[in-house]
């Protein structure tokens, strides 16, 4: 329940904010929208508001503003075209495809502010020499440490730091080292051998050697408190670091770094969201910040259906001084619902495989 909760929360308010973009600069811009709609295909429910109808849709994973003299080739009556879409100028209607990935980017922004403002000040990592992680089959697990320990000295000298850990682990050139570590009540002293292996980044590519025996830091994180501007600088920054992994997560994947089968569709999202929700609000809304933001830079991709595929037309009418013909724009269309179709079977076969083998392992 509590993921099935998660999921259409999460994907509910993250679609509104999309489409609620898109509505809100067609009106700025004297555009008649018709219909605005959470979900694709047959309706739901719906009701008439003004000259708008807001709708459920049968099909949750999308939305769509459907605005008056939109698709190539509609009937626009001549005193319509003032509110017609396609009368636009064409700066005007990329302001309004625009602004739909771009609610999501700001709505990421007011998600992180909001998180650190109720959390009472910005996150800061806790420097400890405090083991967090413990790799399987590792030096580390061979010599009997676990998560929780804590490493005092190194071969005699004082650890109160991770840097200090890796520091000493890394420049013993493979000799034995020896440890002191706090466990509870009791204060041990283990030998370990580190071992000269690879460092990877956070997207599995190796990056250099150096000395280790498998272990990682607690991650223990304080709150400092701070100024309302350094809560809106930090959600800034956050939004945009995590926009920045995200462009080159899709890049990785193109080159194939990151393997295909780490995508995720609707069952996945559930899952995580469930997870997230169960662990806490905090995790709940960084989580639902993250999709937004993955959301938002998505639609940007030069595919075309997708908003940066109109885009990428609007900025070639824009070069051309006149719009694509409606035949490429149609050829393009039909592109694009194939990709996007092909997409969507392949995620959800990646979910399907991820729950049979849960299964089998179970």
């Amino acid at each position: 329940m509590t993921t099935l909760l998660s999921f259409i929360v999460v994907l509910g308010v993250l679609i509104f904010v999309h489409e609620l973009g898109h509505f809100l600069f067609a009106k700025a811009f004297g555009v008649r929208v018709e219909k605005f709609s959470l979900g694709f295909g047959n309706k739901v429910v719906g009701r008439q508001w003004g000259e708008t109808e807001y709708l459920i849709s049968a099909f949750p994973l999308g939305g769509y503003v459907k605005m008056y003299g939109e698709q190539p080739g509609e009937e626009v009556l001549p005193e319509e075209r003032v509110r017609s879409f396609s009368h636009k100028p064409s700066w005007q209607r990329f302001l309004i495809v625009f602004a739909g990935p771009l609610f999501n980017l700001v709505f990421a922004v007011l998600l992180f502010f909001a998180m650190f403002f109720f959390a009472g000040g910005l996150p800061e990592p806790v420097d400890s020499s405090t083991i967090g992680t413990v790799s399987a089959d590792s030096v580390a697990e061979k010599a009997g440490l676990v998560q929780g320990d804590t490493i005092r000295a190194i071969n005699g000298e004082r650890t109160d730091s991770w840097l200090q850990v890796s520091s000493l682990i890394r420049d013993s050139q493979g000799k034995v080292i020896t440890m002191e570590i706090q466990r509870g009540e009791q204060r041990l002293r283990i030998e370990a051998v580190p071992e000269m292996l690879p460092i990877r980044n956070i997207f599995g590519e190796e990056v250099g050697h150096k000395y280790m025996i498998g272990i990682g830091p607690s991650n223990e994180l304080r709150y400092a408190k701070a100024s309302v501007g350094e809560y809106a600088q930090a959600a800034l920054v956050q939004t945009w670091n995590l926009s920045y992994l995200t462009v080159v997560g899709i890049v990785k994947l193109v080159q194939r770094v990151v393997p295909a089968s780490e995508l995720g569709g609707p069952i996945r999202i559930a899952e995580i969201a469930g997870q997230q929700l169960e662990a806490g609000w905090m995790n709940f809304v960084y989580f639902m910040g993250l999709l937004s933001i993955n959301l938002g830079i998505l639609n940007l991709l030069p595919i075309p259906v997708l908003d940066g595929g109109h885009l990428v037309f609007l900025s070639l009418e824009m070069l051309r001084r006149k719009p694509l013909s409606e035949r490429s724009m149609e050829m393009s269309q039909r592109i694009g619902i194939a990709l996007l179709g092909t997409l969507m079977i392949f995620v959800f076969y990646n979910d399907i495989v991820r729950l049979v083998q849960r299964w089998i392992a179970s």
